[in-house]
């Protein structure tokens, strides 16, 4: 015969029960607000680290200034330039291929300075405007035929440069003139002049 304690502990047995099968269910919630909370605090403590590795490379700032221009030298001094293949030249290639670099406002911005002065250091190495007359015949030929055959594909200017001056894009106006110019100008390059000492 049943009496009430038996009915009193069924109920707390199925209590019991309930609770049991409800845990899985409450685990599986808990679980994704475990994970965010975490996921938070990493991405803040990774917004403070980066946040101090940004500040303090500021104080690592590149040399922005550029050599001193002998006119004598330059590109402009020792060819026959129109007007506008200069204004191409200058618009297009001086900031990365001469001493007349004119430094834009994100240069003065770690890590694009590093960035920027790298470039500009290569591109002065390659090629200078600003040393033309330095280099002998044979390398001045070869510079010229270079800078049609490069604007000619598009692998000049730098696609990374055009981006943030798009000014410098060439229309196929600027390329078809800077080739012509560059063509005359490799039939008239002067002879080197001869080495002191003799034979």
């Amino acid at each position: 015969m049943l009496t009430s304690n038996h009915f009193s502990q069924t109920k707390n047995l199925r209590r019991v029960i309930s609770r049991g099968r409800r845990a899985p269910v409450n685990a599986g919630r808990a679980a994704p607000v475990i994970v965010m909370r975490r996921v938070r605090k990493v991405l803040k403590w990774s917004a403070v680290v980066v946040s101090l590795l940004f500040l303090g490379a500021q104080g690592f700032r590149p040399d922005r200034t550029n050599p001193a221009v002998d006119e004598r030298r330059t590109l402009r001094a020792n060819t026959r330039m129109t007007p506008e293949v200069e204004a191409i030249l200058r618009r297009s290639c001086n900031d990365c291929h001469s001493s007349e670099t004119v430094w834009p406002w994100y240069s003065n911005v770690a890590p694009a300075s590093w960035f920027l002065k790298q470039h500009v250091d290569e591109g002065r190495r390659e090629l200078s405007f600003s040393e033309w007359a330095t280099y002998p015949k044979r390398k001045r030929e070869r510079k010229l035929h270079e800078m049609c055959e490069q604007v000619e594909s598009g692998e000049m200017p730098l696609k990374s440069y055009l981006p943030l001056h798009p000014g410098a894009r060439l229309s196929d106006e600027d390329r078809r003139l800077i080739c012509e110019w560059t063509k005359q100008e490799e039939e008239r390059q002067p002879e080197d002049p001869p080495t002191r000492g003799g034979d």
